[in-house]
């Protein structure tokens, strides 16, 4: 008996002490990009030209952008989901890297196109410039290069 009562007195004395120990800091995955936000400018031949706002943001080695720029309008109204994108970005000044995906808001005819967020893996320290754009809608491809650079400034991850 004396032994399930000292078994029972440490599995409580365990406990309370589980209870008020210190949380544990909880380590953030979201890794902070900088810029966070940045604008270019975008040339798409025939379909127009205009400023495109990017937005970065990350989680360990994945990262993702959203694109909306006034380069393009859309032609008729698009539901969601129905516009692929490939962004092409410089990477570390020497070659390039891509952000993919279908993901769009709705967008009423005439309204500017807004794509995103634009999926593709980082690795710290990666500095990413926006260079081109492609854009297929309803099977129209829209290809746009950058007029400009990215400001304020390059994505740094």
């Amino acid at each position: 008996m004396a032994a399930t009562v000292t078994a029972t007195a440490t599995a409580a004395l365990a406990l309370g002490t589980l209870a008020t120990a210190p949380a544990a800091a909880a380590v953030p995955r979201t890794a902070a990009v900088k810029p966070r936000t940045a604008t270019v400018s975008f040339d798409c031949g025939s379909y127009g030209s205009g400023t495109a706002t990017l937005t970065a943001a990350q989680d360990g080695t994945a990262a993702t952008i959203e694109v909306s720029t006034s380069a393009i309008s859309a032609p008729i109204d698009l539901g969601a989901g129905s516009v692929s994108s490939t962004l092409t970005l410089t990477k570390n000044g020497t070659g390039t890297t891509e952000f993919t995906g279908n993901s769009n808001p709705a967008i009423p005819a005439g309204g500017v196109v807004s794509t995103g967020p634009l999926t593709g893996t980082v690795t710290a320290g990666d500095s990413l410039e926006g260079k081109s754009l492609r854009i297929v809608v309803l099977g129209i491809t829209v290809t746009c290069a950058a007029t400009s650079a990215q400001s304020p400034g390059p994505f740094v991850f």
